[in-house]
């Protein structure tokens, strides 16, 4: 097992390599110039000196593969930067970010399990019947709907119509009557994809012979379903909920610009439109981290989810 960890963990390092090196080249390549940008007064106008001297004191005079290693050679130190707009260092704004981020995904991973499990379950117990076609309609008509929608619809239902939740903010450091929303939102639209593996999965390990032999032998029927399909079941639900929770963890867009929070996706699109590069390319690389990080996790749990599987080299 530690053989496996530590390999997985070698193997890691080149595609976070190349995740540097394509957030650094792209952002370069987009139009327009942070520099102006940032250095432009209220009447519209720019003082090319104000500019030169931003370039300098901000390395950006230097060529683009000299910027870059003078980069990377901070990121593995630790160091990823400081922020164009602000001048504070981005892991500062990065940490503030991803602690709403975190919130959120994981009030929304909760969401979507509490509703994905049991339906999947249901759905493949009941396989045919009439409670089995409305959960799967129900899932259909989830994953069918935009983010955006959703929580357009969410938000005048319980925050205009009810006045039961404020519809946007983070109030006093993500209250749950403002986390709710949002995390309603993601969680399920996450729900009705993993309620349809969770279906497949347990009805292909129901029809496995080990199930049917324990009930010839008389074994309860919820400790077949609960103890012996269930396990199984779980480990390509256990794969996508961890690609769920990795994405959670990069931060939703949409749903964090709709309902004002402040997390880590917010901060991508606000830096881009700022072309504080130094921030995106600081997002994008601990974006990069976290997914591959959960990814790892992913991959140790199937060892204690069906003991049959070896990781060591045969």
């Amino acid at each position: 097992m530690l053989g496996y960890i530590l390999k997985r963990i070698f193997q890691l390092i080149p595609a976070l390599l190349l995740v540097s090196v394509a957030s650094f080249s792209i952002i370069y390549f987009a139009p327009g110039d942070p520099a102006e940008t940032l250095m432009t007064g209220p009447d519209g106008n720019v003082n090319p000196k104000s500019v030169e001297e931003f370039r300098t004191k901000m390395g950006l005079d230097k060529p683009l593969h000299i910027q870059y290693l003078i980069w990377l050679n901070n990121v593995v130190h630790g160091n990823f930067g400081y922020s164009y707009r602000t001048e504070k260092p981005v892991f500062d704004h990065i940490k503030t970010s991803f602690g709403a981020t975190f919130k959120l995904a994981v009030v929304s991973l909760i969401i979507s399990l509490i509703i994905s499990i049991p339906l999947g379950i249901i759905s493949a117990i009941k396989h045919n019947s009439g409670l089995d076609i409305s959960c799967m309609v129900g899932a259909s008509l989830g994953v069918s709907m935009p983010n955006f929608w959703l929580g357009l619809l969410l938000m005048l239902l319980f925050g205009i119509y009810l006045d039961w939740l404020p519809v946007a903010g983070y109030g006093t450091g993500g209250d749950l009557e403002h986390i709710i929303l949002p995390a309603l939102t993601l969680g399920t639209g996450s729900a009705a994809v993993t309620a349809r593996l969770m279906r497949s999965s347990m009805l292909e390990v129901l029809g496995q012979d080990y199930i049917l032999t324990a009930r010839a032998k008389g074994v309860p029927e919820w400790m077949v379903i609960g103890k012996h399909a269930l396990k199984n079941a779980l480990i390509p639900f256990v794969t996508m909920v961890g690609l769920n929770f990795g994405y959670l963890l990069n931060g939703s867009v949409v749903v964090e610009t709709i309902f004002g929070w402040p997390g880590i996706g917010r901060l991508i699109v606000d830096s881009i439109n700022m072309r504080d590069y130094m921030m995106v390319q600081g997002c994008m690389v601990f974006v990069a981290l976290l997914f591959v990080t959960v990814n790892l996790v992913v991959d140790i749990s199937y060892r204690y989810l069906d003991p049959r599987i070896r990781y060591e080299k045969a």
